[in-house]
């Protein structure tokens, strides 16, 4: 078991252990402290990118003295989108690369992710090796084997470039017109750019960061304002990032949102007829049966994973496919780049919108996205649903309610006492009906007691 890690490396309340200096502090030394043990014959380099939150420099600071105390040279690259620092860590040849960062979260949190010198998340026995290295007495290297700091000065536009790669040559964005909400995050001067430079006439949002607004009432996880300047604009389509920028979510000329699973759905059908797609699509417990029941239809390959990238990119990597995500946007195109990757995943929707000719509305009408209901229960503790006989019971009459047209999902909350109850099918009124009453099976049976 991990003590500090979880499904996306390390995060919480700033000032709160473990996002406090002195904790990062030691962070960076353990971190330190392990590449030199594996590597004594060479001294080991890390490069550091952030998020805009204003965090961001105080954590920065603190793994950087711990670094250098253990001996290890830093390149500083400032604020640069989690997939930037993934492609960076590999084209740079360093030998860890330290994302801070608490993606879609308030400003007030913040939280670290790593990558391996191959540009993916560190493997669990990494983490905790890292960890160990943490319960050790703090030391400092000799004065002559300190660590070195430096910055990167062309990395925006190393990763700009980088981007552009992505879109086909014989195409560009002329006469599109694109409104593209940064979240005031890492994403703000890059994915206008990329985007400009490939001809598109670009409309920014949320392009302003001040250190407190990145996903401040923007960004994907809301989606509303977009698609308002949308329509106000008669833009083609409209882009979501979120505060790090490896998740997209996408509105079309109409103001509707087009949600991850719509997303993974255009660019698998596009990847299929040009012969791209390796095998098939991975998705998690949390796909849109609609997406399921499409990918059936277009004789696609289709198989789920738990909820997290980190899932979906073994699940990748166990069938060598190179196609998946989420609905909330984290879209890995492993022919692309590494890790989930917002801006060119945006890049391939668009794509596929200059080929074909049609717009995003049209595009996404090969799903149908199913009704969809979800309730989330506090429980009084976390414990093995399978081992309550009426709640097991409940869900296999649900399950025969729905004849085979539709889906029931009962999952503990990784990081809450909650258990979220999913169902979705065809029929609206069925998937309300069910939804409703096994939450309510699940509180008589492990909820928390009222006083009232």
């Amino acid at each position: 078991m991990k003590k500090y890690f979880g499904t996306d490396g390390i995060r919480g309340r700033v000032g709160q252990s473990p996002i406090s200096a002195d904790w990062m502090l030691k962070l960076g030394w353990a971190v330190g402290s392990v590449l030199n043990k594996n590597r004594p014959e060479k001294r080991s380099k890390v490069l550091i990118g952030k998020d805009t939150r204003i965090s961001g420099y105080l954590l920065e600071s603190a793994l950087e003295a711990g670094l250098s105390s253990a001996g290890v040279d830093i390149l500083l690259l400032g604020p640069m989108p989690t997939p930037g620092i993934a492609y960076l860590t590999r084209a740079l040849r360093v030998d860890i690369g330290i994302v801070i960062s608490a993606s879609h979260n308030p400003y007030y949190d913040n939280g670290i992710k790593f990558f391996s010198a191959e540009g993916t998340k560190l493997p669990d026995e990494k983490e905790l090796v890292i960890e160990a290295a943490l319960d050790s007495i703090m030391t400092t290297v000799d004065s002559k084997a300190l660590g070195k700091a430096s910055r990167v000065r062309d990395a925006e536009g190393r990763y700009v470039e980088f981007c552009k790669n992505t879109f086909p040559v014989s195409l560009d964005l002329r006469g599109i017109k694109l409104v593209i909400d940064c979240a005031n995050g890492a994403t703000y001067k890059i994915a206008p750019t990329v985007f400009r430079e490939l001809g598109a006439e670009v409309i920014e949002m949320a392009s302003e960061p001040d250190g407190f607004n990145i996903n401040d009432g923007c960004g994907s996880t809301y989606p509303g304002p977009l698609a308002e300047k949308v329509r106000l604009e008669n833009a083609h389509a409209g882009i979501a990032l979120d505060g790090d920028g490896d998740r997209v979510i996408m509105v079309d000329h109409t103001g509707a949102v087009v949600d991850g699973d719509e997303l993974i759905f255009i660019i698998a059908k596009w990847y299929a007829k040009t012969n791209r797609l390796a095998g098939g699509v991975v998705g998690t417990v949390m796909s849109n049966y609609g997406l399921e029941l499409a990918f059936q239809t277009a004789g696609i390959p289709f198989l789920r994973t738990h909820v997290g990238d980190r899932h979906v990119m073994k699940m990748l990597e166990k069938h060598q496919w190179n196609l998946g995500g989420e609905a909330s946007g984290h879209i890995i195109c492993l022919d692309a780049n590494s890790t989930g990757d917002g801006i060119i995943s945006a890049l391939r929707v668009v794509a596929v919108m200059c080929c074909s000719g049609k717009s995003l509305k049209e595009l996404k009408e090969g799903m149908t996205k199913c009704p969809q209901i979800l309730i989330n229960v506090p429980i009084a503790i976390r414990t093995q649903i399978i081992d309550h006989p009426k709640i097991q019971h409940a869900v296999n009459d649900a399950e025969q309610r729905l004849k085979g047209e539709g889906r029931v999902l009962l999952r503990p909350s990784g990081t809450e006492a909650l258990v979220r109850v999913m169902v979705e099918g065809q029929d609206s009124t069925l998937v309300e009906s069910i939804a409703e009453e096994l939450a309510e099976v699940v509180k008589k049976s492990i909820g928390v007691k009222s006083d009232l």
